[in-house]
């Protein structure tokens, strides 16, 4: 099947990794479809311009994707392209995800100093990161580190732990991988240390829900495994009913050999103190999730969730 030559708008972050990652959807797509053309217009989000408080103080639903979607609802492009554990659970009106790509590393790496590692950090240690979720988990494993806000895009919170403002940063894996910043990686933290976000490794496109060209082009690099697995952990987010910006992890995989997937879900206070932990399987993953949420919440995660 071809397609008539044509050229989309391509809507992006501004950031080095963004434009990695729209460079990565325009070639996965242009391999599809060789007649296609594509052109990139930059948007700065609320995400972006804010650098001076900690993101939950401007949290709130897309943070990082509202301009984005303005645009595309206006027809000033025909796709935007996201991470997706930073996009909110709730899709936004006449819009839809036309294709989640197939998904990287899903872990989180320390980048430090002096080689430590997440155990070799000194008592005090301050450790860079703008998510609830790691600052939760990092104070689960280590009480007497020094957690703080770390602001900036993924290359300037390294040069940030590099000339000493913190000893160290908790950065996912995909974005250093992606801009080749893995030397600067002390410890990829295993997931009973850090369990990702919902979304985590995984790139979406958005498009206008009416917009079935654009769909039918879409469909030539959606990842169905992916999309499934990720539907599943963001439907566990969705029935706690947390945000992108809560201490929330899960992450589910489909196990080949038994034909099932396999989820783990998580929900932490804000000091570490409390962590609670849910895992299962079952051959369908929304159910899965569902499941998992209700025994998160009948384990306290409703009154963890409230504090945030």
């Amino acid at each position: 099947m071809s397609v008539a030559p044509r050229t989309l708008a391509v809507g992006t972050r501004t950031s080095a990794l963004a434009h990695w990652q729209t460079t990565h959807v325009i070639q996965r797509l242009q391999e599809a479809w060789p007649l296609l053309q594509c052109e990139t217009l930059d948007f700065t989000t609320k995400g972006d311009k804010t650098l001076n408080r900690p993101l939950p103080e401007i949290g709130g639903k897309g943070l990082f994707t509202a301009e984005l979607e303005s645009a595309l609802c206006a027809g000033v492009i025909d796709m935007a392209v996201h991470s997706l554990k930073d996009l909110p659970v709730e899709e936004a009106h006449d819009l839809q995800l036309g294709a989640i790509l197939k998904r990287a590393d899903v872990h989180d790496g320390l980048v430090a100093r002096e080689g430590w590692t997440l155990q070799s950090l000194p008592r005090g240690a301050r450790v860079g990161t703008s998510s609830l979720r790691r600052a939760s988990q990092l104070r689960a494993a280590r009480s007497d580190l020094n957690v703080q806000s770390i602001r900036g895009n993924i290359d300037t919170r390294v040069k940030k732990v590099l000339r000493g403002d913190y000893e160290a940063a908790v950065l996912a894996a995909a974005g250093l991988k992606r801009l080749e910043l893995t030397s600067n990686v002390t410890e990829w933290l295993p997931l009973d240390v850090m369990l990702p976000a919902p979304g985590q490794g995984a790139l979406a496109v958005q498009c206008r829900a009416d917009d079935l060209a654009t769909i039918d082009l879409l469909a030539a690099i959606d990842d169905d495994v992916t999309r499934v697995a990720t539907s599943a952990e963001r439907a566990f987010l969705s029935a706690l009913g947390g945000g992108c910006a809560t201490p929330v992890a899960a992450y589910a995989c489909f196990r080949q050999a038994e034909s099932e997937y396999e989820m783990r879900g998580l929900v932490a206070a804000l000091d570490g103190q409390t962590v609670l932990r849910v895992a299962g399987t079952e051959s369908d993953p929304q159910h899965l999730a569902q499941r998992l949420a209700e025994q998160a919440l009948q384990q306290g995660a409703a009154a963890l969730l409230q504090h945030v």
